[in-house]
């Protein structure tokens, strides 16, 4: 059973919602979301594309677009190397794209190069610099990496190449006389929202948690403003929509420029006018939808990042550079992606459940931080498996698979709340050959001998208690159903989107007596109910998530055969007061359900406490 946080964040509720014209729902919402000030509310509230922050407080930004105006109009021979995710592969496009469009009839000789996850690893390095001084490449431009490349640069400087990083990332550091010595590469110009003042030391670009392909959308923003504003605004809603589709892949904060970001976005993405992602949006269903942060996430960028894992990120790249080919070429390319991501599924599918396996065995019973090897599964597929088993078992967890190298092992880790992932590796540093993350997740090889002693070692060494392995629910407030209103429902659908930093409203009501419950799915995911409320009220909800155990914990509490009688109330055999009433207290978001031209109000579900 979860346990509920209820947020107890303090403010004057009543005057910031008379101030700006929400209700004090609303106003609360705000506030527990960290969302104050002015500046703040108006953003969320009001903020369009028009208070996008300037490219150019982002170090370097200036001299990264004279760079790469100069090598365009000189004729140089420009290579963009990104990377192999979802964010990579749209800033890449968004570059190249740009670069092209910017220029006028000036001849742009600009390729891409993404690199293989398995044979190169993440990011620039020296053997992709040779590759493009080979090909007499003049000028190297980073996107979603490149900050921590500064052996690969060195090299690229060596050969008289120019380079420019753009990336993301957190600056590389050393410590020194106890102070913090930040370290970039020696490119011609570094931009990365991360950089930090050297004057007062915080960062220097006012919002810093952008991705890659935003950086890159910028970047791209400001050369056109240096040259007067010259690109067409069709091209940058072009490519405002790849900046939204990474921005909610890279599960970026949606807050401030980047809410504008993704709201604008995707509606420029459902009318885009890529070729590429118009085949890919028709293959997986959604032409004529509107497009969503779940859309993004969960059904076109998942092609996106199938093709790095399993295939080649370029095969996505390409499909949204192609040109020239007809209709049909495009449909069967991004049929392709969609293909590998189906299979991408299954072999998930299969990891997690040999996954789950293992840990139900007695060796792995009492263990606190899961330590899994799949000796059949594609190394790329290790970071999706582990976090599923998380979310299963609440408990942090480690999948391993076989190396390229032989002997070795490597492995993928997500953790939760309560254990720090990167410091349960430092510790086992002695174990392991190599390990990198942060708090919540982290890579790291090993030799195949010292896989046992891994598991012990971090099992041994974690303070995990009872408390922390029970999941944690945060919800915003008490509210009662009978406070639900249409008006209300319409003020929280304007929080969209929602997601990292602006979760959904979750709110808790009590006392709700469950009258019907209805089982629906093919795998028995989803119940369809009707409560009764304190107020004397009906209200319908859906809940998502394994039917079956809510029915074995109704018939658990109140005795064998009430959770099928509340499936039959009314119907045959059903005979009223012969069962217990059952009441629940949920935790929920309203929502408004369009079915067959009607629409009302609907209660989404998320958890629920069964009692008497």
């Amino acid at each position: 059973m979860s346990k509920w946080m209820i947020a107890a964040k303090r403010a004057d509720f009543a005057a910031i919602a008379e101030k700006y014209g929400i209700s004090p729902v609303l106003a609360r919402l705000l506030r527990n979301r960290d969302i104050t000030g002015d500046e703040a509310i108006a953003m969320y509230l009001s903020g369009g594309t028009g208070d996008l922050r300037d490219p150019l407080l982002m170090e370097d930004m200036s001299e990264a677009a004279d760079i790469l105006g100069e090598a365009v109009r000189s004729g140089r021979r420009i290579r963009i190397i990104g990377d192999y995710d979802v964010d990579g592969i749209c800033a890449s496009y968004i570059l190249c794209r740009g670069l092209r469009e910017l220029n006028g009839d000036l001849p742009v000789y600009a390729d891409c190069r993404l690199p293989d996850r398995v044979t190169d690893g993440y990011g620039l390095n020296v053997r992709l610099i040779e590759e493009a001084y080979a090909d007499k490449v003049d000028l190297i431009l980073t996107c979603d990496n490149g900050i921590a490349a500064g052996e690969a640069v060195t090299r690229a400087k060596e050969l008289g190449m120019t380079v420019v990083v753009t990336d993301h990332h957190e600056v590389p550091y050393r410590e020194e006389g106890g102070s913090r010595i930040y370290v970039l590469p020696p490119a011609d110009a570094v931009v990365d929202p991360m950089r930090t003042d050297p004057e007062t030391g915080g960062h220097a670009y006012p919002f810093p948690r952008i991705c890659g392909a935003v950086v890159a959308y910028k970047l791209i923003r400001a050369m056109a403003d240096k040259a007067s504003g010259s690109a067409d605004a069709g091209l940058f809603r072009e490519l405002l929509g790849f900046a939204a589709l990474a921005t909610v892949c890279d599960v970026m904060p949606l807050v401030d420029e980047n809410r504008i970001i993704v709201r604008e976005g995707l509606k420029f993405l459902e009318n885009t006018a890529n070729r590429g992602m118009r085949a890919l949006i028709s293959v997986t269903g959604l032409r004529g939808q509107t497009i969503s942060c779940y859309h993004a996430g969960f059904i076109l960028g998942p092609c996106l990042n199938a093709s790095g894992r399993l295939d080649s990120a370029e095969r996505a790249l390409d499909l949204f550079l192609a040109e020239d080919e007809s209709d049909e070429e495009l449909i069967r390319r991004a049929s392709e992606l969609k293909e590998l991501n189906d299979s991408r599924k299954s072999m998930t599918q299969r990891g997690v459940e040999e996954a789950l396996r293992i840990i139900g065995s007695p060796e792995q019973a009492e263990d606190k931080v899961l330590v899994v090897y799949l000796a059949d599964c594609h190394e790329s597929l290790a970071g999706i498996i582990a976090g599923k088993v998380r979310e299963r078992y609440n408990r942090p967890a480690f999948v391993f698979t076989p190396s390229a190298s032989r002997g070795l092992l490597k492995g993928s880790g997500r953790s939760i709340e309560a254990y720090d992932m990167y410091e349960g590796m430092s510790a086992a540093s002695g174990l392991l050959e190599k390990f990198g993350g942060h708090k919540a997740a982290g890579g790291l090889t090993l030799k195949e001998e010292n896989l046992e002693a891994f598991r012990s070692f971090v099992n041994e060494n974690c303070a995990l208690t009872r408390d922390d392995l029970t999941e944690v629910l945060h919800l915003d407030m008490e509210l009662p159903a009978a406070y639900i209103s249409d008006s209300l429902v319409r003020e929280i659908g304007g929080m969209e989107p929602c997601g990292t930093a602006n979760p959904r409203p979750l709110f808790a009501c009590r006392d709700m007596r469950i009258e019907y419950l209805r089982v629906m799915g093919k795998n028995r995911n989803a119940l369809r109910m009707t409560f009764a409320g304190p107020d004397g009220r009906r209200y319908t909800g859906v809940r998502f998530g394994e039917a079956d155990c809510l029915l074995e914990e109704i018939d658990g509490v109140f005795g064998t055969g009430t959770a099928e009688a509340l499936q039959r109330n009314g119907g045959p055999g059903y005979r009223r007061g012969a069962y217990p009433e059952v009441r629940a207290d949920l935790a929920y978001t309203p929502e408004f359900n369009t079915f067959r031209g009607m629409t009302d109000i609907q209660l989404s579900v998320r958890d629920m406490r069964i009692h008497g």
